[in-house]
């Protein structure tokens, strides 16, 4: 039977004199190269996905681009390649997949115009109306969204160790110092409500169908309350089995899971 492999290693290293530290070492340089060879197949694997993608698109063929660029972005996640997923979609009709793709384009880079301006072209031509946002979520938007987690992280942390530092090397309490660190747990305080406003956001998703329905109760037979666009926002609130409740501007309802997408899906 062929041995396994970290135990192959750490016979040759024996063999050969070398302390078992050694073998350690190569085990770790091997684990390391092997991960590096995979992550750049899988980069390869995605560049080619993508392309092929293109060329989908190029031909004319939508759908089959559409799905390509889905599975592309879910390997690596890139504005860009939302912004052609929404395109894809945008083609085929389906504007609610379109303006979920765009809207997590600006999720990763809220500084890519295009996605904002197809946003905005979209809801102009089709009339639907842009999700309503509260003050710490409008301020979530300005930056990435996990610079935020960076940015209250770091401060927080600088605002900790220049307190704790300070005492146990017994520093004195230079003006510096202290200015350093008030300005940390300013930082900190300041980007909290941008943090929440992330969180809250994720709830916030898309009607993928026309005229799907907005139940009163989470079943097939029950009155529907309202008929939504493809497209519309709505947040959220809970799931029931293949239903889930979301709050609208036309109220609260039921809608079937397969016409509803949330914009940071698990």
């Amino acid at each position: 039977m062929t041995p396994k492999l970290p135990d192959l290693f750490e016979d040759i290293a024996l063999r050969r004199g070398e302390p078992s530290w050694t073998a350690a070492i190569r085990r770790v340089i091997f684990l390391t190269l092997a991960l590096l060879a995979t992550r750049q197949s899988l980069c390869a694997s995605t560049n080619n996905l993508f392309q092929q993608a293109v060329n989908s698109y190029q031909s004319g063929l939508f759908a089959e681009a559409a799905k390509e660029f889905r599975v592309a972005s879910a390997d690596a996640p890139a504005s860009g390649t939302l912004l052609n997923l929404g395109l894809s979609e945008w083609r085929r009709g389906r504007v609610g997949a379109a303006l979920i793709a765009w809207e997590q384009a600006r999720w990763i880079d809220p500084f890519d115009a295009r996605a904002r301006e197809n946003l905005r072209y979209a809801r102009q031509l089709t009339g639907v109306e842009y999700p309503d946002l509260s003050w710490y979520e409008r301020t979530s938007t300005w930056l990435p969204v996990n610079t935020w987690a960076w940015i209250a992280g770091g401060s927080l942390w600088l605002t900790i160790s220049l307190a704790v530092l300070s005492g146990v090397f017994r520093w004195r309490k230079s003006t510096w110092a202290q200015a350093l660190a008030a300005l940390g747990l300013a930082v900190f305080l300041v980007s909290l409500p941008a943090h929440v406003g992330v969180l809250t956001r994720t709830r916030i998703g898309f009607v993928l169908q026309k005229n799907a329905p907005l139940r009163l109760t989470p079943t097939e037979e029950a009155e529907a309350l309202a008929k939504l666009s493809s497209g519309e926002p709505a947040r959220a609130v809970r799931t029931r089995g293949n239903y889930v409740l979301v709050r609208t501007a036309r109220g609260q309802g039921w809608i079937e899971r397969n016409q509803f997408g949330l914009i940071c899906p698990k």
